[in-house]
């Protein structure tokens, strides 16, 4: 497997797993509601901060436009909507130099080229490929000739629809993440088992997990099968207003998740059968016959 570097660390093989606390657009506009959930993220351990970027105009079906919701801005188009949760270039450089101050890396998904474009002026260390962008081939050759490396999530993707955005990328930077994109997610959908999968199919690639389930355990049992990375929402609270708030880990998870994940790494070893030295006086006191 190839190591792949962001920023100042690499993921693969042999590596901590690189953790990703994904705000999305959990920060409902705010960009102090932001720099909360980027503290949380910091406290929790993560290694860094993931926020989605769309062109409304162009990400929205026209049919959808002016359909007419409730929010905490009050009654207004969906349109209006997406304009109102989106960050722009004040935004976006005050995101900058705060993940900056407080030493965590950050990165987007940018779900259209205008998109990709606009982050683009701030250097970003990866390129995340949304389940939903997939299949956007425009999308991902101009993700591609960035040069930079590329995470790809795999939700409501066929296995064909994963190869063939595989094909255009190539695998010298990619990572590539077992997802199934509902929010929240029922546990038998969410086929763990897709990483073994994926990890016989790509040997040279590094493969993670992107969880929208309840609760921290599949995250976890992630790990044990050999996920290179992760990504979960993260929220101050599961009741806010927001799509993706349910399907979320508040703060005090986060932190807990990233304490496991950091004890599975400790515990899986070497793999080399051996006896412990803190097993000597157990082996004297309890065996009553010895190996020649």
């Amino acid at each position: 497997m190839r190591l792949v570097k962001i920023g100042d660390k690499y993921i693969g093989d042999g590596q901590p797993v690189y953790i990703i606390a994904e705000i999305g657009i959990n920060h409902n506009g705010s960009v102090e509601l932001a720099k909360k959930l980027i503290d949380g993220a910091v406290f929790a351990g993560c290694d860094a901060v993931k926020f989605q970027k769309r062109t409304p105009e162009l990400c929205t079906p026209r049919d959808q436009w002016s359909i007419e919701r409730d929010t905490p801005w009050g009654r207004m188009t969906y349109i209006e909507y997406r304009h109102k949760v989106e960050f722009g270039q004040a935004e976006y450089a005050e995101i900058d130099r705060y993940c900056k101050e407080r030493g965590i890396h950050w990165f987007v998904s940018p779900w259209d080229e205008e998109a990709l474009n606009f982050i683009l002026q701030f250097h970003p260390l990866v390129i995340k490929i949304a389940s939903a962008s997939i299949t956007d081939e425009n999308l991902i050759i101009k993700a591609r000739n960035t040069g930079l490396p590329i995470m790809i999530s795999t939700g409501m993707s066929t296995e064909a629809e994963v190869d063939k955005a595989i094909q255009i990328i190539g695998s010298n930077q990619l990572l590539v993440a077992q997802s199934t994109s509902t929010y929240p997610c029922k546990t038998h959908e969410l086929n763990l088992k897709v990483i073994h999968s994926f990890k016989m199919k790509y040997p040279e690639i590094p493969i993670g997990y992107s969880g929208h389930e309840t609760g921290l355990a599949p995250t976890l049992a992630a790990v044990a099968m050999g996920a290179s990375f992760l990504e979960r929402h993260i929220t101050l609270d599961r009741a806010m207003w927001g799509t993706d708030q349910a399907a979320s880990v508040e703060i005090t998870g986060m932190f807990r998740l990233v304490k496991d994940v950091r004890d599975i790494e400790r515990a899986m070893g070497d793999g080399q059968k051996q006896v412990y030295e803190s097993e000597l006086n157990s082996l004297k006191k309890l065996r009553k016959f010895t190996s020649l």
